[in-house]
């Protein structure tokens, strides 16, 4: 499962183990008929969507397949582990040429940038872009991003994707990694995308663990965010309790499969960290028996903090929610295993005029095996990601830049 994109979710500055209510909200339920207003969860029977948010009302009318219920391919899509690793293993990869941009950082760090090859002639310079940050250990060779850029590019949108450090056989010039709260190289690129081409709006999709950096940088660097909407799929949020989930039970096989992407990037670089006179643990880096441990060894040292858990308190998007100014559409599978639901900060999200919460009863993490393309094509959440992105572009002009 080296292209299943997983993560882990983060809590609080403080260790208590916060947990989002699901409370009865007033939510939208979408069946096929109509549309209406209840304060009841989805009919387990007939699956549908549970929709809230502050700006549920201002959004719904952007989209033209939340009238339908959500209906999970037979079989796959009835168990969430089946889902998620069908999903991961089975979907199909489309056909992508890229065109790779690497950008120097402030602390000479490297971020590689895949653009779709051609786009650059091809597209004029007002093309609405969209920025896509792939799951932890993730990039742009994995299918979901695939199938996104083809869904956007197919509507003449300009696609880059944004690799985290070390991601995507992408270089390493600092003892630094993918981290689920270090936003400057999000600024880094948005900035960089925005002075390319400063009469295009600019959007950006996140999942899992992409979409908590995601979520992170709309909430704490909302004083300078250009973007003009974005979408998070699958985020963890709260990385504690994410934690916690992850090794219970069958989902040890997510944090194995975690692990593994996690060792084999860091051995590719473990001589830049063995020079270094930093607490870095380089055997347990290499040889991880769970992501708890690799970042206890490594990540939570290149941020500076005490401890994995002082890491993860300070790494969750649950906290920064109530700070988005920007459109967000956030999406969330009821039986997410790695994801869990009970992570979504339900309150801030209904607070915040700006964003929209859809929860699809099933999906699994990354499946969303549903659809007509289902149950080896794009994952059922493009269409609706899609609609929301056009709606934005269509409704909103270019945000002015700090």
């Amino acid at each position: 499962m080296a292209t299943s994109p997983l993560s882990l979710t983060s809590k609080p500055p403080s260790i208590t183990r916060l947990r989002h209510q699901r409370p009865p909200l007033t939510t939208v339920r979408v069946s096929a008929a109509t549309v209406t207003t209840t304060t009841g969860m989805p009919d387990h029977h007939h699956p549908s969507l549970e929709i809230t948010g502050g700006g549920a009302d201002r959004f719904l009318p952007a989209f033209n397949t939340l009238h339908l219920p959500y209906k999970p391919f037979p079989i796959i899509g009835w168990n969430r582990h089946l889902e998620t690793i069908f999903a991961a293993f089975f979907r199909t990869v489309p056909e992508v040429k890229y065109r790779r941009e690497c950008l120097r950082t402030q602390d000479n760090g490297t971020i590689a940038l895949d653009w779709v090859y051609g786009d650059h002639r091809s597209l004029p310079s007002d093309s609405p872009i969209l920025i896509l940050l792939p799951g932890l250990t993730g990039g742009s060779q994995d299918s979901y991003v695939k199938h996104m850029l083809v869904k956007a590019k197919s509507k003449g949108w300009r696609v880059v994707v944004f690799n985290s450090r070390g991601c995507a056989n992408s270089p390493v010039t600092t003892p630094q990694l993918q981290t689920a709260s270090f936003t400057a190289d999000t600024c880094h690129v948005v900035d960089h995308v925005s002075s390319r081409y400063p009469k295009a709006s600019i959007y950006a999709v996140g999942w899992s663990l992409g979409g908590n950096i995601l979520v992170n940088y709309l909430g704490r660097e909302h004083h300078r965010c250009s973007l003009s909407g974005a979408v998070s799929l699958c985020n963890p949020f709260n990385l504690v309790i994410a934690d916690e989930n992850l090794r219970k039970g069958f989902n040890n096989i997510y944090d194995r499969a975690l692990r593994g992407g996690l060792s084999r990037t860091f051995d590719k670089h473990a001589s830049l960290f063995e020079e270094m006179h930093d607490e870095y643990n380089v055997q347990a880096g290499l040889n991880p028996r769970t992501v708890r441990e690799y970042d206890e060894a490594i990540t939570r040292v290149s941020l500076g903090y005490k401890s994995v858990d002082e890491y993860y308190s300070n790494s969750c998007s649950c906290h920064v929610v109530q700070h988005v100014r920007i459109p967000l559409l956030c999406v969330q599978a009821a039986n997410d295993p790695i994801a869990p639901i009970e992570a979504t900060p339900y309150s801030d999200i209904k607070d915040n005029p700006n964003c929209m919460l859809i929860v699809t009863p099933q999906g699994g993490h990354l499946g969303w095996v549903a659809g007509d393309d289902a149950p080896f094509g794009a994952p059922w959440t493009d269409n609706v990601v899609i609609e929301f992105l056009e709606h934005l572009q269509k409704n909103a002009s270019k945000p002015e830049s700090s």
